[in-house]
């Protein structure tokens, strides 16, 4: 069921609201720049992202390989908070957002959340990798 969350960055700078249903599950990736920074996000529909600062003002934004996805990280703090595409072998349009930036959730909520793990190093994201268990 979806429900409405809020989260940030570390300093606060980057605020978002997102309505996602977290029990959908998660996603972990074995990508280069997914790997490094250990990422653990969740993908939604653009109307359900709400950024409530102003992205010009506290986000940059990197991209590489396909360009296809818009990392944005907070220009302050440096943290990775959400990112945007649109990838039409994953539905098109979408927002991916820091299951870690997300605020109101508990540590019990976080450990009982499903993830599901994308070969994205490979480009065989249809299908988990061989080993997971350092992401």
């Amino acid at each position: 069921m979806k429900k409405t969350y809020r989260g940030s960055c570390h300093c606060g700078g980057v605020r978002f609201e997102v309505d996602a249903d977290l029990e959908a599950g998660t996603g972990r990736c074995n990508c280069s720049y997914c790997q490094k920074v250990r990422n653990w996000s969740i993908s939604v529909k653009p109307d359900d992202f709400r950024l409530l600062c102003d992205e010009v003002e506290t986000t940059s934004t990197y991209r590489f390989g396909s360009n296809s996805v818009d990392h944005r990280f907070c220009k302050t703090c440096g943290l990775h908070a959400y990112g945007s595409g649109d990838v039409p072998e994953m539905g098109g349009a979408f927002r991916s957002v820091a299951i870690a930036c997300i605020d109101d959730l508990s540590a019990e909520e976080l450990a009982t959340l499903p993830i599901r793990y994308f070969d994205g190093r490979d480009n065989n994201w249809w299908n988990e990798p061989r080993i997971t268990r350092y992401l």
